[in-house]
């Protein structure tokens, strides 16, 4: 009720894999995880999500491990692949959500722990996305990540290429570095 009073329409559905990644985009302003934990409590979805280490302190920090946050020190993000992993193997149902541009702030590209994600757990990765020019949100295609890195990411970043979120300056390019793990 909350989306639709502000003209937000939800579109697309979800798979009905028991474990997958989903990646969000376009994530340009802190409105984009307040508008998915909305989308998250109308789909019902319990899901696993990082974030940065210095966010959860006090209160807030029992509230965003409730909601399935998990914090991670940027600094030492080398591991985070092999972690949530770890995570998705010692459960029987695990959905993790992300964002490949993995800030709001404007970045020269977009990360692919994803594509390690998805790869080594052997899950597929789901797209989700808001668009404030047509005041959509939704799920978008579902991939299987092969063992062509550059051909999987293009794709993706194709299907992400006309979405703009609130703060468009903001947007990092689509492009993913190949050595970035």
């Amino acid at each position: 009720m909350i989306l639709k009073l502000f003209g937000w329409r939800l579109v697309g559905q979800l798979p009905s894999d028991k474990k997958y990644v989903i990646i969000i985009g376009p994530h340009t302003s802190n409105w984009d995880f307040f508008i998915f934990v909305l989308v998250k409590t109308v789909y019902r979805l319990k899901v696993v999500f990082i974030g940065k280490h210095t966010i959860f302190i006090g209160p807030v920090a029992w509230v965003l491990k409730k909601m399935g946050g998990l914090p991670v020190d940027r600094k030492s993000a080398h591991n985070v692949v092999n972690t949530i992993v770890d995570e998705f193997n010692k459960r029987d149902k695990m959905i993790f959500a992300l964002s490949p541009e993995g800030t709001r702030s404007y970045l020269d590209h977009w990360k692919s722990g994803f594509y390690h994600i998805a790869r080594k757990a052997k899950v597929p990765v789901q797209t989700a996305f808001l668009d404030t020019t047509s005041k959509t949100i939704g799920w978008g295609p579902v991939f299987e990540m092969t063992d062509d890195k550059d051909a999987d990411l293009k794709i993706i970043g194709e299907f992400y290429a006309d979405k703009i979120g609130f703060k468009p300056e903001k947007f990092s390019k689509i492009i993913f570095r190949s050595s970035d793990e």
